[in-house]
Parts: structure tokens; C-alpha cells; sequence
């Protein structure tokens, strides 16, 4: 098995950081950066315990028998793209807001 190559895998267990996958004699995790370029709130939404997956191979240890795996690199993903908000941030001293705020406090009255 080489970096690169095309696999297929059992999913055996979803944790917080990723999933453990099974290809053949070989041991896998992939990581929670590796379903999506865009940020993953929950692994379950792209795969489920026992299902089979085909992953792309990103580094092989022969001797403890380790996969490192990606999904996004097969499954094209695509998430939302959200634009972040423009938060305008000043700094007024009180001295210029104290006259807005007693002149809003009498017009209450």
C-alpha cells in the first residue's frame, strides 16, 4: 500500500477528532480535517459506523500496520460558505455620550 492509492474501508468507530476505519489488515484514522476543507460540526453527517467507504491513502506506517486516510480528497465535499460579519468597533469617552445619554433619559420621563 502506497500513499495516494484508492482503498476501501469499514468504519468502526466515530470519535470527536475522527473516525477509525478498518482496510484489510491495516488500521486507519481519519481525521476530522480530512472530511471537508470547510468546518465539520459532526463527523456522522458525512459517514455512519459499519458503513464502507473508499478513502484516498495519505501516509502508510508498515510497522505498526497505520493508515493516515483522507475523505475530502475523493468525496467532493461542498459546505456553505458563510461571509463573516464587519463589526464596526469605536471608542467614544463617556464625556461625548454623557449629554446622549441625559437628554435620552429625560426624553423617557
Amino acid at each position: 500500500m502506497q500513499p495516494g492509492d484508492i482503498v476501501y474501508g469499514k468504519v468502526t468507530n466515530i470519535v470527536p477528532y475522527g473516525a477509525f476505519v478498518v482496510v484489510g489488515e491495516y488500521d486507519g484514522l481519519i481525521h476530522i480535517s480530512e472530511f471537508s476543507d470547510n468546518y465539520v460540526r459532526n463527523i456522522g453527517d458525512y459517514i455512519k459506523v459499519d458503513q464502507v467507504i473508499r478513502l484516498r491513502v495519505l501516509e502508510v506506517d508498515e510497522e505498526n500496520k497505520r493508515l493516515k486516510l483522507g475523505y475530502k480528497q475523493i468525496h467532493k465535499t461542498r459546505g456553505i460558505k458563510c461571509k463573516v460579519p464587519q463589526y464596526k468597533i469605536g471608542f467614544a469617552s463617556l464625556e461625548t455620550k454623557l449629554d446622549d445619554w441625559i437628554k435620552g433619559y429625560k426624553d423617557e420621563q
